[in-house]
């Protein structure tokens, strides 16, 4: 048979109103190569690059200014040859002319601080105080990266040109596959007020402390010139830093050093080397002990952290710093730190006790004290479970200004207790629940993508999907009468029926809604597949080996869709293009329901019934009046008008009637016979449900049946069923005599985020709704105000008009 050209045949698979929402991703996808094999697996000739950093950096408070120097060391494993080198610096995000500042639409969604309001109708344009905030920190001061020098390790210098957040180097010759290079780079950058600036890092100030000035707490990160990504599918990932799409960084080895005021605390990504040297001899035993802890042991304690926050510095101390095979490096620094440990034990695991660790001021209070380290603690246990073992010797939870971002390591997040006028500090459930979620959901980030390294200044879905999904299963671990919210199919409805709904697949600075595009959304679909399309032994193997393929690699949605599919022995084809592709929706329409009953082509019984089912028919609304009235009936008062069809009617078994019986069961082949002598027996109900697709999104059909006898029953179509026809299908089912269906609901127990549940009832359900009684609020306008008497101090009765 002659085969039609591609192009033919994908015009024959749109043509009409058909639409084949299960043809394969392969026209999207990348082809697999040597580097990235098609089952999603890492190639045969898989390789990325190796940077490795010796920092040195000093932290000066008063002025609030970081000094730094580095030496890089970068390993070219491609096989391509490198005539330049490119760093990230991004710091100059804070620039006033940065490409994020000038592209930053008002009222827009892409930047990480206040919101304002563009005007519109009777609606003034609006500035937050946040915002006016914001505006006077970017005009008073001068943010950015200084860079002082790039050299060679001689001092010889290096040609370089500034591009917004990055940097090109020049370099003498080019850097051969299978070679290595050094060179250092000398900088300074004046670090943000973080609640002033909204950024990832920065400081904040404690103004009412006892130290004149008050304290701050530093969270550093982005504060290094970091190596851009190389890769074997982009090359230099040269994207400019917006704010929305995050990192993509190399693995290497760090070492790094960090001088700071002497009574200060320090975190950091990998292992204090010199504890001798920063810490009292009592707090290197505790630290000693909490390995072995069955509860997190104070390290540094609340009376130890008060008496520094209420002292005076004298000099500086130096924190020296380890990490082995991380993609970046981050850390805090404040007097006002208390500081508690706990091990975790991972037996065979290349790091057998992880150090689980927790760092606050004084207004995180009981709240961190009850719940950080306990939760960095769980957070290792669930997340080990559908991934690896925690491949890091710590990790660390700090409290500080900024809401939560996680590195190699140090997580940062926020929540704290409510100081009330007692002096007591108290806190709110949905403080518990930020806490708890948070510390989740950024020490997880450490598995995805500090360990699996997406990209993701371009995808951002791949680690934060994946990471919602998981700490929503850990949520639920956790404590499942929790109030956990934007992870299961149910939360996205709202989003996924809007007008402002993107594909998850949207480059991450493009994206409006980031939480529900690149959180809620992908942690939605693997709900999906773990409790609904593919099982959770299946989903969790998949996503098991997805996680141990790409440990300590870059892993493209590619990787992830086939790796998904081969592990699992699923084709999710029509899923990825459906819930990654598109903005369709969920809505099943539950439209109709058909009750069959077998003829038994015997006239004795077929017609008896048909007289049952025309007796059980509504009477005529005339002779029910007629009756009502006592009008007489014409035939009953003058029997001489009767005849032989006023004692027999329409369903009168004739000898003409039986004999076509006999004919029938006589032309019946003998296999014919037994299949209809046997549903004749049987009597089945056969129902026949109608259903059509609204929302566009392909989805298995699951069904709760009730039965009129007071049964259950639960049953899951596979999506596939919507293979031939997208937009509507019809499915038989079959169930012995006095097995009599009373009810149909599709998706029974909101598992799919089915969009309208109203056309999910069969028969349909009354709509229940509240009747609230309300009073029409005053105008709020001053016209309407009653200024006079506002003027003269008077206190309107409410109560009476």
């Amino acid at each position: 048979m002659f085969a039609a050209p591609a192009a033919a045949q994908g015009v024959q698979q749109t043509k009409g109103n058909y639409e084949d929402k299960f043809r394969q991703l392969d026209e999207v996808l990348p082809d697999p190569s040597a580097t990235r094999n098609a089952s999603g697996a890492p190639g045969h000739q898989y390789w990325q690059q190796k940077v490795d950093y010796r920092i040195a950096a000093t932290l000066d408070e008063a002025r609030r200014r970081l000094t730094a120097r580095a030496t890089v060391r970068y390993t070219n494993n491609s096989p391509d040859s490198l005539p330049w080198l490119w760093m990230q610096l991004d710091q100059n995000i804070f620039k006033r002319d940065s490409m994020a500042e000038l592209t930053d639409a008002f009222g827009g969604a892409g930047r990480r601080g206040p919101k304002v309001t563009l005007g519109s109708g009777s609606e003034p344009t609006k500035l937050s105080m946040e915002e006016l905030r914001r505006q006077q920190a970017m005009a008073d001061n001068d943010y950015g990266y200084d860079i002082d020098a790039v050299t060679t390790l001689n001092g010889g210098k290096l040609p370089h040109t500034i591009v917004g957040t990055l940097m090109r180097i020049d370099l003498s010759q080019p850097l051969a596959p299978g070679q290595s290079t050094e060179f250092a780079i000398d900088w300074a950058f004046n670090i943000v007020e973080e609640d002033a600036v909204n950024a990832r890092s920065g400081y904040e100030n404690f103004p009412d402390d006892p130290k004149k000035g008050g304290n701050d707490i530093f969270l550093l990160a982005q504060w290094f010139p970091r190596m851009v990504a190389y890769s074997d599918y982009e090359g230099w990932h040269n994207k400019e830093f917006l704010g929305r799409g995050e990192f993509t960084l190399e693995f290497g080895d760090y070492a790094v050093d960090l001088t700071v005021p002497a009574d200060h605390i320090v975190a950091g990504t990998g292992m204090v080397q010199n504890p001798d040297e920063v810490l009292t001899s009592a707090q290197r035993q505790r630290l000693e002990t909490a390995k072995t802890a069955d509860a997190p042991v104070f390290i540094v304690t609340p009376a130890e952290a008060a008496a520094a926050e209420s002292g005076t510095a004298r000099g500086t101390k130096t924190w020296k710093f380890a990490a082995a095979n991380v993609r970046d490096f981050a850390w805090a620094s404040s007097r006002k730190f208390m500081w508690d440990a706990q091990g975790v034990k991972q037996p065979g695991a290349e790091n057998e006790t992880v150090l689980a660790m927790s760092f606050w001021p004084k207004e995180g209070g009981e709240l961190w004290r009850k719940y950080s380290t306990a939760a960095v603690v769980h957070t290792l246990k669930v997340y080990s479970r559908f991934s690896f073992d925690y491949p890091y010797p710590t990790a660390q939870s700090v409290n500080g200004p900024v809401g939560g971002m996680e590195y190699p390591m140090i997580t940062f997040n926020g929540p704290r207790t409510t100081l009330n006028k007692d002096g007591t500090r108290t806190y709110s459930l949905a403080e518990k629940m930020f806490l708890v979620g948070v510390v989740i959901h950024e020490i997880g980030h450490i598995y995805f993508p500090m360990t699996v390294n997406s990209d993701e200044r371009q995808w951002t879905w791949m680690d934060e999907g994946i990471n919602s999904f998981l700490d929503s299963v850990a949520g639920y671990e956790w404590d499942p009468n929790m109030p956990w919210t934007r992870s299961l199919p149910r939360d996205m409805i709202p989003y996924m029926v809007s007008t402002t709904q993107q594909p998850i697949m949207t480059q991450s600075d493009s994206v409006n809604d980031l939480g529900s595009n690149a959180y809620g959304k992908p942690s939605a679909a693997y709900h999906l597949l773990r409790d609904t399309i593919i099982g959770r032994e299946r989903f969790d193997f998949a996503l098991k080996e997805y996680a141990r393929r790409w440990k300590f690699k870059r892993p493209t949605p590619a990787d992830f869709f086939r790796t998904i599919e081969e592990a699992s022995g699923t084709d999710l084809d029509w899923f990825w293009r459906g819930w990654f592709y598109t903005t369709d929706h969920v809505d099943i329409s539950l439209d109709s329901i058909y009750r069959m009953k077998m003829d038994s082509k015997d006239p004795d019984i077929d017609l008896a019934r048909r007289r049952r089912e025309r007796a059980d028919e509504p009477g005529l609304v005339g002779v029910r009046l007629n009756e009502e009235q006592g009008l007489p009936i014409w035939v009953m008062e003058n029997p001489g008008v009767t005849d032989f069809y006023d004692k027999n009617d329409e369903f009168t078994v004739t000898p003409k009637d039986t004999k076509a019986y006999t004919d029938f069961l006589a032309g019946l082949a003998p296999w014919e016979r037994a299949a209809f002598d046997r549903a004749v027996k049987e009597d089945a109900n056969y129902y026949v449900l109608n259903f059509s697709n609204k929302g566009g999104l392909v989805m298995p059909i699951i069904l709760g049946l009730t039965f009129k006898d007071g049964s259950k029953e639960k049953l899951s179509i596979p999506a596939e069923i919507w293979r031939r026809n997208s937009r509507e299908v019809a499915k038989l089912l079959v169930y012995p005599k006095g097995k009599e269906l009373a009810e149909v609901v599709v998706d029974p127990e909101w598992e799919t985020g089915d969009a309208d549940i109203e056309n999910n009832q069969y028969p349909r359900r009354i709509i229940p709704s509240r009747i609230e009684a309300f009073k029409d609020e005053a105008a709020k306008s001053r016209v309407s105000r009653d200024l006079m008497g506002e003027a003269a101090g008077a206190e309107p009765d409410k109560k009476k008009k």
